[in-house]
């Protein structure tokens, strides 16, 4: 079982930038494919990026084309924590962002394809 707590949401203007946090319980974290994926009101939840294990220390990131070149996905695994860092961002950025966790090295962008999920955690851009 994993537990996932995100942390770090908040408010913040047009072009500026905003780093999300998810802290996840559980000894084998490190290779687990974890993925960011937000809701905004009254729209179904999507991808937003995930970084996956390659074997060794090698992972790869996988980003939807709305935030590639602006968002920034990393682990620590030492502290057991992915982050999401934003930066550009846009007032249809915001949403809820959760993160989520699969036992998989595969690339997984579905949310059905996630079988641990944080709480979530409110990000506004405000124009």
């Amino acid at each position: 079982q994993v537990q996932l707590v995100e942390s770090g949401g908040g408010l913040v203007q047009v072009g500026g930038s905003l780093s999300v946090s998810c802290a996840a319980s559980g000894r084998t974290f490190s290779t687990y494919t974890v993925g960011w994926f937000r809701q905004a009101p009254g729209k179904d939840r999507e991808f937003v990026a995930a970084i996956r294990w390659s074997g060794g220390s090698t992972y790869y990131a996988d980003y939807a084309d709305s935030v590639k070149g602006r968002f920034t996905i990393s682990r620590d695994n030492a502290k057991n924590t992915v982050y999401l860092q934003m930066n550009s961002l846009k007032p249809e950025d915001t949403a809820v962002y959760y993160c989520a966790a699969v036992r998989s090295a595969l690339k997984r962008v579905g949310v059905n394809e996630y079988d641990f999920w944080g709480q979530g955690t409110q990000v506004t851009v405000s124009s």
